[in-house]
């Protein structure tokens, strides 16, 4: 069917549901269908992932935001807001299966370089959510915590995310962590100088261990990183050296409960061995 005077040309994109506002006469622009796996193989993937040892605790580095929505043709903060929704989707799956830590690089210590309105948006962004979500973690039992120089945020932010975290307290179904303001250096940093402190030249791992922000956390078993790129970027780089890590092409705000399965899936079919032979890990049974 042609198409009438002044309607604006669209290209399909597969994609998640995306509100559009009407284009210009004559504009091209995205025209969306979500992308929506087909149900009965994630159920019959999450039930695959159940009936084995499960991670318990599952770090992401949450990438693609900005190439998602400039690919779009969209504004960069599109796709932020789009990456929020993968955010809300991956806990629940997380959640739903039984994860114990899920921890997401929200905001680097490098991050705030970017231009400023973005930033700007990026922090607005990061309010509205934990306002959004509040209610749904206290129903399922999500413990909201934070790690990074969270000193940095603006005070609104830094208000909000200590009412939500201090409401959450007690809940003990699972810990989402946010790393906001983090950089795993300077995590190392401050708990170098911490433990030098208390125990001087006699200090061992435990003592810098405990004075990690993510002291009280499982150890991490799992990272994963979206987008395509190849590298752990400054996130927790002391936690990470026993993990498992798994790094996939689909950008952030196309992530979700399918693409977390299957990241655990690659967790579970790996033998882990901690410096031991295969043969004294099947000895141990683990």
């Amino acid at each position: 069917m042609g198409r009438r005077a002044g309607e604006a040309r669209c290209s399909t994109i597969e994609a998640p549901d995306t509100e559009i506002k009407p284009a210009g006469p004559g504009v091209l622009r995205p025209c969306y269908k979500p992308r929506v796996p087909e149900r009965s193989l994630v159920e019959e993937l999450e039930a695959r992932v159940r009936a084995r040892p499960l991670p318990r605790h599952v770090a992401i580095i949450m990438d693609g935001n900005g190439r998602w929505a400039e690919a779009r043709d969209l504004p960069r903060v599109a796709g932020h807001r789009a990456g929020a929704d993968a955010v809300r989707a991956v806990t629940r799956a997380a959640r739903r299966i039984g994860v114990e830590a899920l921890t997401l690089y929200a905001f680097s210590a490098e991050n705030w370089g970017r231009p400023e309105p973005e930033v700007g948006a990026l922090m607005h962004l990061l309010a509205e959510f934990l306002e959004s979500e509040r209610g749904e973690m206290m129903q399922n039992s999500v413990r909201l915590n934070a790690i990074g120089d969270l000193e940095r945020l603006p005070p609104s932010v830094r208000e909000k995310l200590a009412s939500v975290r201090a409401e959450t307290a007690a809940n003990r179904g699972m810990t989402l962590t946010l790393a906001l303001s983090y950089g795993g250096r300077q995590e190392l940093v401050q708990a170098a100088r911490r433990a030098a402190a208390a125990k001087g030249p006699a200090l061992e791992e435990s003592d810098l261990e405990a004075g990690l922000w993510t002291a009280g956390l499982p150890e991490l078993d799992l990272l994963v990183r979206t987008s395509g790129e190849r590298r752990i970027s400054n996130f927790l780089l002391w936690q990470c050296a026993y993990a498992e890590l798994v790094f996939t092409d689909v950008l952030w705000p196309d992530f979700r409960d399918a693409e977390l399965f299957g990241a655990i899936a690659q967790f579970q079919a790996r033998e882990r061995r901690f410096g031991m032979t295969g043969a004294q890990v099947a000895e141990r049974g683990e």
